[in-house]
């Protein structure tokens, strides 16, 4: 065998997890740490030495002070096992090493947590304790794949011709959505920088500078609440071109995240489908569905359009069934229905379908037989299955149908085919204030899409919000890896955006001036995208959370248990920066 030459330092020829039986008679120095001792006489010991590659078994004469998590150097010769000894779930499980000398590196206390055993071990506990938890082996896998998925994505970016650039981390604050994590200044008393959401309008700005083609593997941070897909600093991959369309765009990341997927599982995606916003609204009852499973949102709203049955008398009925679902019991309904009017509704119809395609339901006898018929037809329902219906506005039944859908039949993360998909004409409004104006539903820079301009000059307000943007999301297995879009470059269509939002010239000025001056000299087309890698890994190695594939995360409450943070500040510190605590408000 040959033997990983990155391996041999001054202290090991090689990597214990990499020995094999070709290797037998060799005379080797592998190091690591003590992952398990198994007595086998007085003097002789089974000693398991453990680096990031694996484990291999030492033949140790007087291991009597040898213990877990000892760091050891270990000189020996590799030996067959005996055929009735081989281990064959181990990788080095057809050799063991002899002829050991041990020299103890580090001696290690009791260790606080079992590596590679997290059943009953509180989080909080883990964390505290991060730097051992990263010897296990499920950690080893994930950071070592996200290695891989850095290197896949910057070699991808670099092939398409796109240039790396760092923008900065201390910048002033801008208005991106949600909260800035903001750093006083101590040159300045009373002023702030801004840690960057994203590197949005310096990207814009790098095209504006002829950069052409940028992309960075970015570090953001958002003050905002935490969740198992969302971190306070999180990494994402950011691109941004010059002269290209939409098209364009999508094509660059679908080969970069070709590159990251087939790097960790060896399997490429081939061209990612694109559902409309629209589309994926209608079908899944979400703007990031998940496509790998069916039981998508049938509309109802005609086969109950002269219905006697109040509940149904709505501007919107719409419902999905559940293969296999009737043999729910009526305390699982029950708790469906509540969590139905937790997200909103107004209430849950649910119909068992019986043999002979018949409903049974608290409701059947206020339908007519034709409706009956109808919504078994429209659902392509059979025997066996469960229907749910919700009548209610058209946004509210769509959000808590889509919900339902995925309580009742999303599998795992880790089940399934990878299943990306891109979500294109987004709207470009998400609705209307109190006063009637429209609200963005992504940043005011985001180019409409040019077959929709007229509407732009409409006096009623409702027809606003059938503006298509060219906005664009990337999705994966129900999680949203990123968004992006074709940018305003045209002075008339942005005066046009700010005038809609109520953004007067002044207000423009002292929130975007740099980037609209920066625009008056010459602003080519250009567009953009940027996706999560953090979560991207998480489901390349099948995580439910991103935490597993971050080296030192915060948990769901911001805390981080390893450090303290966040702690107070010396009141020194605070007088240098011209700062007074008030009291808590709360």
């Amino acid at each position: 065998m040959t033997h990983n030459p990155n391996a041999i330092t001054a202290l090991r020829s090689d990597l214990a997890g990499e020995l094999r039986a070709d290797d037998q008679g060799r005379r080797v120095a592998v190091c690591g740490w003590i992952n398990a001792r198994r007595e086998h006489s007085q003097h002789l010991a089974f000693i398991d030495v453990r680096d990031h590659t694996g484990v291999v078994q030492c033949v140790v004469d007087n291991a009597h002070d040898l213990r877990s998590e000892y760091v050891v150097r270990v000189q020996a010769t590799v030996t067959r096992r005996a055929a009735e000894t081989v281990n064959p779930n181990l990788a080095t499980g057809e050799i063991e090493l002899k002829d050991c000398e041990v020299e103890v590196l580090a001696r290690s206390d009791p260790p606080p947590i079992q590596i590679d055993a997290r059943a009953g071990v509180d989080e909080n506990h883990r964390l505290r304790y991060r730097y051992i938890d990263l010897r296990s082996e499920r950690m080893q896998r994930n950071l070592r794949a996200r290695a891989l998925v850095n290197s896949a994505l910057r070699a991808a970016m670099q092939r398409q011709g796109f240039v790396e650039v760092e923008t900065p981390f201390l910048i002033a604050s801008t208005p991106e959505g949600a909260r800035d994590f903001v750093v006083p200044s101590r040159h300045s008393p009373g002023q702030f920088y801004a840690l960057p959401q994203s590197p949005q309008l310096f990207k814009q700005l790098a095209m504006v500078g002829g950069i052409d083609r940028y992309y960075q593997i970015a570090r953001c941070l958002r003050d905002e609440d935490l969740r198992a897909d969302r971190q306070f600093e999180f990494t994402q991959l950011d691109a941004e071109a010059s002269f290209v369309s939409q098209d364009d765009v999508l094509a660059f990341i679908t080969e970069a995240v070709g590159d990251a997927t087939e790097v960790v599982t060896s399997e490429r995606t081939g061209e990612i489908p694109r559902l409309t916003w629209l589309e994926a609204m209608e079908r899944f009852g979400s703007d990031k569905p998940d496509i790998r499973f069916g039981m998508e949102l049938c509309d109802l709203t005609e086969v109950f359009a002269t219905t006697d049955f109040n509940a149904f008398k709505a501007p919107s009925v719409k419902g999905i069934c559940e293969p296999a679902g009737a043999t729910k019991t009526r305390k699982q309904l029950d708790e469906l229905t509540d969590k139905a009017k937790q997200w909103g509704a107004k209430g849950l119809v649910w119909m068992k379908v019986e043999p002979d395609l018949s409903l049974t339901s608290p409701v059947a006898k206020f339908l007519r037989d034709d409706e009956k018929q109808a919504l078994v037809a429209r659902l392509g329902a059979e025997p066996g299955d469960l229907v749910l219906v919700v009548a209610d506005e058209l946004a509210r039944a769509r959000h808590v149908l889509g919900l339902l859908r995925l309580e009742l039949g999303r599998p795992a993360v880790n089940e399934g085919s990878l299943s990306f998909l891109w979500v294109v004409d987004f709207p470009l409004f998400e609705g209307l204030d109190e006063t009637g104006a429209p609200i963005p539903a992504h940043h005011p820079f985001t180019m409409p899409n040019m077959a929709d301009l007229e509407l732009l000059d409409s006096a009623e307000p409702g027809v606003l919000l059938k503006v298509r943007s060219q906005a664009y999301d990337l999705t994966l297995n129900g999680w949203e890896l990123g968004s992006g879009s074709v940018r305003i470059h045209r002075p008339d269509i942005q005066r046009k955006i700010f005038d809609l939002l109520g953004i007067t010239p002044e207000e423009a000025r002292q929130k975007f001036g740099f980037l609209l001056d920066a625009f008056g000299y010459g602003a080519p087309p250009h567009a953009g995208f940027a996706f999560g890698i953090d979560r991207l890994v998480a489901l390349l190695v099948g995580e439910e959370n991103i935490r597993e594939v971050i080296a030192f995360p915060k948990t769901q409450s911001g805390a981080d248990p390893l450090t303290g943070a966040p702690t107070a500040i010396d009141p020194r510190h605070l007088d240098e920066l011209g700062l007074r605590l008030s009291p808590d408000p709360r």
